[in-house]
């Protein structure tokens, strides 16, 4: 007699089975529970998970689609579900779901994190802060939920609490790399206190160059603001050299790119239509919807003022944030069919010039639309769209775009002692690349004429009041006095500078890089060589 199917013992089995990262037993008993019922929402969740470890986003989605259908109670499946949305570029979906199911997940602190996470990635860090906080109650203690908890808290402007509890991790892990260096960007460094935990866990690290990338940077950073500035240099130095070998970044490709950019990217392909400035008077239209609402692209190179560019224009009454979305350069790799590439390739740059424009706005505008209210304008600030400027003007002719702009040697440093930019693990690369972009924007500038704002930033911090009144005229509002106050003001920011523009605004970085002047010379040597520092002394 055949022995009786068990459907309960095989997902004990299952689970079990996951846990030890065992995904082939995990295959065998979902193929099991879907063979004899292929209705079991259990056996297409398994499956799913299978997909999920196996780096396979379609198929797990479609097995917890299936789990879904099955089981429309089955919360676990519909996060699951969300995230690979998110993963396979369907933002909108993924929103959808996991808006859904919010209210259901109350009992389950490993869901909860999911959740929150997937609301992070998607840019609403407002709606992952209370499923955290919940997972954290009921879990306490729990390290990957008070770090999940922790970093959100940073984006929201929370840093007090963001501080307590990395330094209550940091006392159960003193040698946890980011944690001290999340520590130690959260706020200016007062004594030494921090700084030898620090080099106790280098110490306490023994281990090659490679393994201690965090620590160099952040040890680095609080160096820096003792003004201890050639041992801040030196472990800049020691962190992006070790980031260099670790990822065996190239420049090249990232030349190459922009050398495709510009020749596709010609006033031809743009076309008259779209390179008419935008009316820099009058009052901005309010909003129907978020489909009406029209976009301002915030670009230039990383370190350059961005955020605080953003941070001001958002606190106008007319204006929201989308944030750094990513969702542009999805959309491109979309019309060209092609997975989402860290550095696009040309043959990319060219199959999505041959697509109409409006195809980029389409899929671009479905996407954001989760992260937006209505107002008539809304902010998309991810730095370096400024590749992708003549796409945006092609493919949104009321659009406004805003290029910052900072003294170059400024630039580079800001860029350097970050560990976020690969071209900017060592000064060679970054000179190259710097020379690059410098091509780009002056081949913006010719195409794009006075569509392009450009913002100095340098200007902006020495004298805020009339920048700001300028700036806004040419984006056709008027100005308001909470412009001045974005200080104020709360809302998320997920970039290196979430702690620096909860400030007013400073002049403390202007002319940072002459602290380490003699470091920098070759540098400086190769962008005077490019023409660079000329130019930029005369704007």
């Amino acid at each position: 007699m055949p022995e009786p199917f068990d459907a309960l013992a095989l997902s004990q089995q299952a689970r079990a089975a996951v846990q030890s990262g065992n995904w082939r037993a995990v295959q065998s008993c979902a193929t099991a529970l879907v063979q004899k019922d292929p209705a079991n929402p259990e056996g297409h969740f398994l499956a799913g998970l299978v997909a999920r470890a196996a780096s396979q986003p379609e198929a797990a989605a479609s097995a917890f689609e299936r789990a879904l259908t099955a089981d429309p109670g089955r919360y676990d499946a519909a996060v699951e579900l969300a995230e690979a949305w998110r993963m396979l570029g369907r933002p909108a979906k993924a929103l959808r779901l996991l808006d859904a199911q919010v209210g259901r997940l109350g009992n389950s602190p490993k869901y909860l994190d999911l959740a929150g996470t997937v609301y992070s990635q998607l840019g609403l860090h407002a709606r992952a802060a209370p499923l955290f906080e919940a997972a954290c109650r009921l879990q306490p203690g729990v390290e990957r939920l008070q770090a999940s908890l922790a970093e959100c808290l940073v984006t929201l402007g929370r840093l007090g609490e963001a501080e307590t509890l990395y330094r209550e991790l940091l006392g159960r892990f003193p040698r946890h790399q980011r944690y001290h260096y999340q520590l130690a960007n959260l706020r200016r460094a007062r004594d030494d206190e921090h700084l030898e935990q620090m080099r106790s866990a280098l110490e306490a690290s023994g281990g090659p160059p490679a393994r201690n990338i965090f620590l160099y940077y952040a040890i680095g950073k609080e160096l820096e603001d003792l003004e201890r500035w050639d041992e801040a240099f030196e472990h800049y130095r020691k962190g992006g050299d070790a980031a260099k070998g670790v990822s065996g970044y190239r420049v090249e490709p990232d030349l190459a790119l922009i050398d495709a950019i510009i020749a596709t990217c010609d006033r031809a392909w743009l076309g008259a239509a779209v390179l008419e400035p935008v009316a820099a008077s009058g009052p901005v239209t309010p909003a129907i919807g978020p489909r009406e609402s029209t976009p301002v692209f915030i670009t230039g190179l990383p370190r350059t003022g961005t955020t605080l560019a953003e941070r001001i224009l958002a606190s106008h009454s007319q204006v929201e944030s989308a944030g750094e979305s990513f969702y542009l350069p999805l959309a491109l790799h979309q019309l060209a069919g092609r997975q989402l590439e860290m550095v696009p390739k040309p043959a990319t740059i060219m199959a999505a010039a041959r697509r109409p424009g409006g195809e980029l706005a389409e899929r671009y505008l479905a996407a954001v639309s989760g992260r937006l209210e209505g107002k008539a304008l809304f902010i998309e600030k991810l730095p370096e769209n400024f590749l992708y400027l003549g796409f945006i003007a092609r493919a949104f002719p009321d659009a406004r775009l805003v290029y910052l702009r900072r003294h170059p040697m400024d630039a580079c440093f800001a860029l350097y002692k970050q560990s976020y930019f690969r071209f900017a693990y060592t000064l060679d690369d970054l000179a190259r690349y710097y020379l690059a972009h410098d091509r780009l924007l002056r081949h913006w500038r010719e195409v794009l004429g006075e569509r392009l704002v450009e913002l100095g930033y340098e200007d902006l911090v020495s004298d805020p009041e009339p920048q700001v009144r300028s700036w806004l005229g040419r984006l056709g509002l008027e100005f308001e006095p909470a412009c001045l106050e974005f200080d104020r003001r709360g809302g998320a920011v997920a970039t290196a500078s979430a702690a620096q523009v909860r400030e007013p605004i400073h002049t403390r970085s202007v002319g940072r890089w002459r602290k380490f002047e003699r470091q920098l010379q070759p540098l400086r040597e190769r962008l005077e060589a490019g023409g660079i520092l000329v130019r930029a002394d005369t704007h």
